[in-house]
């Protein structure tokens, strides 16, 4: 029995007397205390409950928000390596193109100071030419003027003075002479003059029509010492109209390309395809070689700045980032074809005409 009901009982039931009446009501009241007990317990879980619900909704928006705090941290975090990688690949792009304008106004400059004179040897060669001609003419009337001398020792010692020096081998072998001569300064020239094409040293920036295949010809002659030992070169030009771009870079991709194309043959030697076409509203040109190829796996990072399958010091690997974004400059795009031990192909679609950005 519960000791409070014992009570009870002993309280109403006493000297064998029971008050039932009292007895009633106590036990009334203990239930009407019980159950307002209770009521105010079951209420203030209520209260608890509902307390605790709202905490826990709390708590949970609270852990959501930090959740998407901690997700756009880390998205913030992605975007802004992203950004500095970018940063520093245009910072190097900069740097590469700085040097590629300096070397270019260093060899304007070269250019213009052996464009002196070889302008005044020319001409010194076109005057000494009609020079030679005209005493080997002399010469030769000399020579006629023989019989009409009366001295047999005189004429005696003519004719050992010309069998000595030979002299007819000499009246042809020189003109000979002269030519050759005059053909390796026009070679000079046509280098010289290749050389300030291709640097465009004005430090061009306008965008202009641009002959194609004259820039790839001036930037084969550019780099005939860089492939000469390595590969043949075969050109098989499209008929193409003239392209508007900034000729410089252009001439840039050329010769990034090629140079890769030779050092993808060594060591050995192969071959070296240059073409050209028209696609629609796109003019395109393509570098081929018989190299090594490139792996599968380094495809998709060639283009990457710093990226580069060379050995330590023998590439900076910004040669095809350079070259990739002066693509993208141009509005155009660059493809690669690749099988190891086959060779590859770099194919440059550029627009003919050059749009803005924000034109159609």
């Amino acid at each position: 029995m519960h000791p409070l009901l014992a009570r009870q009982l002993k309280k109403y039931c006493r000297d064998g007397q029971t008050d039932l009446e009292g007895l009633s009501k106590a036990v009334d009241d203990a239930y009407a205390s019980f159950e307002h007990d209770r009521l105010l317990i079951e209420n203030s879980l209520e209260v608890m409950s509902q307390e605790l619900g709202k905490r826990n909704r709390q708590l949970a928006e609270q852990l959501s928000d930090k959740q998407r705090m901690m997700d756009q941290l880390s998205i913030s975090n992605a975007e802004l390596r992203e950004l500095n990688g970018k940063l520093e690949a245009t910072r190097n792009q900069l740097l590469q193109s700085d040097k590629m304008a300096s070397i270019g106004q260093l060899a304007a400059g070269v250019a213009h100071e052996i464009n002196n004179p070889i302008g005044y040897i020319n001409s010194n060669f076109s005057t000494l030419r009609r020079y030679v001609a005209s005493l080997c003419d002399m010469l030769g009337a000399y020579q006629e003027a023989e019989s009409a001398i009366g001295s047999d020792e005189v004429v005696s010692r003519l004719k050992s003075m010309r069998a000595a020096m030979d002299l007819g081998y000499l009246c042809s072998d020189i003109p000979q002479l002269m030519a050759e001569s005059t053909e390796g300064l026009e070679r000079v020239r046509r280098i010289v003059q290749d050389l300030k094409d291709f640097s465009h040293a004005d430090t061009q920036k306008e965008w202009q029509l641009f002959n194609l295949h004259l820039g790839i010809d001036s930037t084969l002659n550019i780099v005939a010492n860089e492939i000469k030992y390595d590969a043949e070169v075969v050109k098989e030009y499209g008929d193409i109209p003239e392209i508007e771009c900034l000729s410089s870079q252009i001439n840039q991709v050329v010769m990034n390309l090629v140079v890769n194309a030779a050092h993808a043959i060594r060591p050995g030697r192969g071959r070296i395809t240059l073409r050209t076409g028209v696609d629609g509203e796109h003019v395109w040109f393509s570098v081929g070689d018989t190299g090594s190829g490139i792996a599968p796996d380094n495809l998709k990072r060639i283009f990457d700045p710093f990226f580069t399958t060379k050995p330590i010091g023998k590439g900076t690997g910004l040669g095809l980032s350079v070259t990739y974004g002066i693509v993208q400059k141009h509005g155009g795009r660059i493809e690669v074809e690749s099988e190891v031990g086959r060779g590859s192909t770099f194919r440059v679609v550029l627009p003919i005409a050059h749009r803005e950005a924000g034109d159609g």
